[in-house]
């Protein structure tokens, strides 16, 4: 079982995540996402720019969720905040941080092996998925699991998005 920091940059792309529990990925060939694999575990991130104002808010770890299948190509592909998406895999939303809470990442990357350069970290967001390597799931874990609280009730407190449709 590996574990995933799954990057979403738009408030479209969370809200269709956090509803559908289906995570999408680009055509752009990686491989994380061949790896990925039914029951990894995934910490959802919000990049700062996610909400539109990177000014106010702070790119963070938003909750926990677990792969139930692996990536496959989508019948067709869907357009998710001006991205075309052409697989995708199942999810099953283990927990949320009532928006607009969360894990603030940046003053933690220092501590983190996942980020071997942490001077420039954001770099390393800059795919669909982060590889988390297990001493790094420890610390999360320990720093996330307070602020967490069901899907159930923790969904109604994020914006909604326009309604996504297909290409």
């Amino acid at each position: 079982m590996n574990t995933y920091l799954v990057i979403l940059g738009h408030r479209e792309a969370i809200s269709w995540v956090l509803h559908e529990q289906r995570m999408a990925f680009p055509a752009t060939p990686r491989a994380e996402v061949a790896a990925l694999a039914a029951e990894d575990r995934l910490f959802l991130y919000a990049t700062r720019g996610a909400w539109r104002n990177p000014t106010r808010d702070r790119g963070r770890i938003i909750g926990t969720a677990t792969a139930q299948s692996t990536a496959q190509m989508l019948d067709a592909p869907i357009e998710i905040a001006g991205r075309t998406f052409v697989s995708g895999c199942d999810l099953r939303i283990d927990n949320l941080v009532p928006y607009p809470g969360g894990l603030e990442l940046q003053p933690i990357v220092e501590q983190l092996s996942a980020f071997p350069k942490p001077e420039a970290w954001s770099i390393y967001l800059r795919r669909a998925l982060l590889a988390i390597p297990a001493p790094d799931v420890d610390l999360l874990d320990r720093l996330l699991t307070p602020l967490l609280t069901t899907r159930f009730r923790a969904l109604p407190t994020y914006p909604s998005a326009p309604a996504l449709g297909r290409v």
